[in-house]
């Protein structure tokens, strides 16, 4: 297989079996009929050890933290509360009692944010590495989904964060492991890494304004999710280097290094959307009053799907849907 992407768009069906299944393959979580007043969101992810982490690089604690984060996030990406998940773990003879009971801490004490119930799952034996496999389940209103196909030309692009800090901190772990003295700058990349926080507030606000909205987190960098929004919603979207939300320690990097980043790092679980102009000034002080950021960093026209940036007296640039692939 030399694909992810093109795997999955291999075998997503080509119609829905189930009358009550509303969106299955295609954005960041299934949408389930549920009650006349909710639907079921209902999201998967899988980390492997070797793949996703080592312990080299994340505590037990830190990978039940963004294993379980990394779903809340795609829950988040839809407009909906998270509320149960199951979790299957296939652990080798190498792992103890002890480590493993820090990883279902490290879910636990996200879940209890959220006032999540662990609800089931599965627990084997492997002779290869240890591997994690959460399943939350949401709910949104009715009515109130937000998805990647909704972006219309005119629309204003925005991000509810900065981007990049992750793959900054991934990229410290790989060259000296956590255990290493990090400078206070580093700390915060590395921090962004180990214990991503999704941005649950944010969609909560966006599906209760009740405006169109096209979201998407950030889960593989922000040039491969922009590129998910334009592909679903057929509009081109054009963002600006200058506009685009960062941290004050990615921006001690040079800039070349936070362009790698923030455009094709991934794992922030930030959102990133589009909405009307009009509608975009009402969200930003509706998120002021509640403290959260709404930072305006594009604009969508109509156009061959296509994410391009502009930078400063530079020629505009198209970017690429470069995030992390599996399989390439």
């Amino acid at each position: 297989m030399r694909d992810e992407f093109a795997w999955i768009a291999s075998i997503t069906p080509k119609e829905h079996r189930q009358a009550s299944l509303l969106e299955g393959i295609g954005d960041d979580a299934a949408l389930v009929k549920g009650s006349e007043e909710e639907d079921q969101v209902v999201c998967l992810d899988t980390m492997v050890e070797g793949v996703h982490f080592t312990t080299d690089t994340m505590a037990p604690f830190h990978i039940g933290h963004k294993a379980l984060a990394a779903n809340i996030s795609d829950v988040a990406a839809m407009g909906g509360i998270p509320r149960y998940y199951l979790v299957s773990i296939a652990v080798p003879a190498s792992w103890s009692e002890e480590a493993l009971g820090e990883i279902y801490k490290g879910m636990d004490t996200l879940a209890e944010t959220y006032k999540m119930d662990l609800i089931g799952g599965d627990t084997v034996s492997t002779k290869g590495p240890l591997v994690l496999s959460i399943t939350v389940i949401g709910s949104v209103e009715s009515g109130k989904k937000l998805l990647r196909r909704n972006a219309r030309p005119g629309d204003v692009v925005f991000m509810t964060g900065c981007a990049g800090d992750a793959a900054g901190g991934l990229a410290l772990l790989l060259e000296h492991t956590r255990n290493h003295p990090f400078t206070l700058t580093e700390q915060a990349l590395v921090q962004a890494h180990q214990l991503p926080l999704p941005n649950v507030e944010a969609g909560r606000l966006l599906a209760e304004a009740n405006v169109r909205v096209a979201l998407n987190d950030i889960s593989d960098g922000v040039a491969s999710e922009a590129t998910e929004i334009a592909e679903s919603s057929g509009v081109k979207l054009t963002l600006v280097w200058d506009k685009l939300p960062k941290s004050i320690a990615l921006q001690s990097y040079p800039q070349e290094q936070q362009e790698q980043w923030l455009l094709y790092g991934g794992e922030d679980y930030t959102l990133i959307g589009t909405m009307a102009q009009e509608d975009f000034s009402l969200i930003q002080q509706k998120a002021k009053d509640c403290n959260l950021s709404f930072i305006a960093v594009g604009k969508v026209e109509a156009g061959a799907p296509a994410v391009w940036l502009e930078r400063s007296q530079q020629p505009i640039e198209a970017l690429h849907k470069a995030g992390y692939n599996h399989f390439s």
